[in-house]
């Protein structure tokens, strides 16, 4: 199991799951709930610990994050509770009141709002779902530049940070391999400051200064299984993925059914089965949808 790399705070990934990690010797200052008075940490007991966040409307509440010792307190979530955003601020209540306050120098910070005005030194935290993984899905690599300080991968997948995912000088060049949700997405690279489209890479999009970003499709391995059907003949597997060929993706047989790996970008996906011509739904899925036409459809969806 791969694990996230960068030391960003309050939080790590580890394959499906987002881990929140509280440690109370990282933090010196609270304020009260509706002040921004700050009060010195060392004066509260602990009773409880909550994680409160964009994705759970900033419950004071309702993620409570299990003791693991005097210090630490623990929380893991799915990664799929935090649906197809980029990004997510977040930060940790003590006894259901007061505010955890990160210090500005922490690596992943973001200045808190209020009614859209930010809020004089006061700070959240924020949680990527993209993160550096030697074992991650997208691999982006710059080649020459030799002489360079420091060159940045910044993109749509992390809000176009310009300092989060600094890459790693190599031989030729320099790279960095990321886990990135799968979907498509907009790049580009900033050497020593300037901003520059990946020379090596020919999909790309015009931005809106006249200038390109290069783009990258992300995408996972998805396994289709269909039951049983030991006398049939040929099955087809037919989607949204491959308008709906009636002869591209043939399955293949099992003693258990039929199956076929297919990789796919990121989103919904409809599809069904051609079993001996016969078209069917996927008995083992029970999202289902009409399209335009109005045929009811299996649907897949790929985060």
């Amino acid at each position: 199991m791969s694990s996230q790399e960068l030391p960003l705070k309050g939080y790590r990934i580890e394959g499906d799951e987002v881990v929140f990690t509280f440690d109370r010797r990282d933090y010196d200052k609270v304020t009260k709930d509706n002040s921004s008075v700050k009060l010195d940490f060392r004066d509260f007991d602990i009773e409880s610990v909550v994680v409160s966040g964009e994705f759970n409307n900033w419950s004071m509440k309702q993620w409570r994050m299990a003791k693991i010792n005097d210090n630490i307190y623990e929380l893991r979530k799915n990664i799929t509770d935090f649906s197809d955003a980029f990004s997510w601020e977040f930060k940790y209540v003590i006894n259901n009141a007061y505010w955890v306050e990160p210090s500005r120098d922490d690596p992943n910070i973001a200045k808190a709002t209020k009614y859209g005005l930010r809020l004089r030194g006061v700070y959240n935290l924020k949680m990527y779902m993209a993160y550096p993984d030697k074992n991650g899905n997208a691999r982006f690599k710059l080649k020459g530049y030799e002489h360079a300080k420091k060159v940045i991968v910044a993109g749509s997948f992390n809000k176009w940070n310009e300092s989060l995912f600094r890459m790693h000088k190599v031989n030729g060049g320099w790279e960095l391999t990321l886990n990135i949700n799968p979907g498509e997405y907009a790049y580009r690279f900033i050497v020593d400051g300037q901003w520059m489209e990946d020379p090596h890479n020919p999909n790309k999009i015009e931005n809106e200064y006249g200038e390109y970003n290069s783009v990258i499709d992300i995408k996972k391995p998805i396994t289709f299984f269909l039951p049983n059907h030991a006398n049939a003949h040929r099955v087809i597997l037919a989607g949204s993925f491959n308008n709906w060929s009636e002869n591209d993706l043939k399955m293949i047989k099992t003693d258990e059914g039929w199956y076929y790996t297919i990789r796919l970008s990121g989103g919904k996906h409809h599809y069904k089965f051609i079993v001996d011509g016969e078209w069917l739904v996927d008995p083992e899925n029970p999202v289902m949808e009409y399209d335009g036409d109005g045929h009811i459809n299996s649907v897949y969806m790929v985060r």
